[in-house]
């Protein structure tokens, strides 16, 4: 396989990492129909850990089969799959080789009252199943903010040391901090910048909205241009290292098709990376979703 121009550039700017970690991320980078482009779609099921397993299958029966999954990703020609430790598992010799795997190393779950997630897989397990990074959330605005960060310190190093690749869900959320908040443009790019001060290779944000969130931000956005989605999205790309860290917006709850493609089509406009797309995609009837990451590929090609 022969690394193209441009995912060679993007490998170029994480300078201390050794050579498994570069070629890990770049086989997630080569990888599927996105391959070469520098663009990424992800799956992601860690739903059935933060919602409950009727909450996040029973709309598509098939989907409690963790099997279903890594077919379904590698059907529609995606970049990677990320889930946590069991999911992993459960499909790891059957499908090993055939897609990167990412290993969501913490979780939390809807009977919890604290904004905190437990380390629920470690760096040996990402190891021993063949995965090509660990995943990690935090939750920028917790009161347990920084002990995330200090698991995510030590965890990062360990991965690194190892050859993998690091992924973060950074996802503002606290007392200080409203529904309106947790989405704002200027939330969003600080706990972008946040994941990638702290080491992370691939950034996972949600698709930030036009409030600012924080009153001591508001004069500092008087001279940026935050009037449509491309533009916020620009504004958070740029936050990571100008546009060196590779940022992924999440789908978010679901939603319908026009909605899903114009909000992808922002993203793509604005110079985003890609989408990690869970719920949306294995919500819906295979075909279904097949259809629609095709469409959702062919935007990042920028031929839909």
């Amino acid at each position: 396989m022969s690394i193209t121009p441009t995912v060679k550039a993007i490998l170029g700017h994480y300078e201390s990492d050794n050579p498994g970690t570069k070629a890990n991320l770049a086989r997630m980078l080569m990888q599927g129909r996105l391959g070469g482009t520098g663009k990424l779609v992800i799956l992601p099921v860690d739903q059935g850990f933060e919602h409950g397993p009727a909450r996040s299958f029973a709309p598509n029966p098939a989907a409690y089969d963790p099997h279903y999954h890594f077919a379904l990703a590698i059907e529609a020609g995606l970049n990677a799959y990320a889930a946590p430790l069991g999911m992993i598992e459960a499909g790891a010799a059957t499908f090993a080789g055939q897609i990167p795997t990412i290993l969501k190393v913490n979780s939390s779950n809807s009977l919890a009252v604290t904004k905190d997630q437990a380390v629920t897989g470690t760096v040996a397990d990402a190891l021993r199943l063949g995965c090509s990074a660990i995943g990690f959330t935090i939750y920028p605005g917790s009161e347990y903010a920084f002990d995330q960060m200090e698991e995510l310190r030590e965890l990062a190093e360990e991965a690194k040391a190892a050859g993998l690749a690091v992924v973060t869900w950074s996802y503002p959320r606290g007392p200080e901090l409203d529904k309106a908040a947790e989405t704002a443009v200027d939330i969003c790019a600080y706990a972008a910048h946040m994941a990638a001060l702290l080491g992370a290779h691939i950034i996972k944000v949600k698709p930030p909205t036009n409030h600012i969130g924080l009153a001591a931000a508001k004069k500092s956005y008087e001279g940026i241009d935050i009037s449509t989605l491309p533009k916020r999205i620009s504004h958070v790309v740029q936050s990571c290292f100008a546009g060196k860290r590779i940022v992924v917006f999440s789908g978010g709850e679901a939603k319908g098709l026009d909605g899903l493609y114009e909000e992808v089509r922002g993203l793509y406009q604005g110079g985003a990376n890609g989408s990690i797309i869970g719920r949306n995609t294995f919500q819906r009837p295979k075909a279904e979703a097949l259809a629609m990451l095709d469409n959702i590929i062919n935007i990042y090609l920028g031929k839909f």
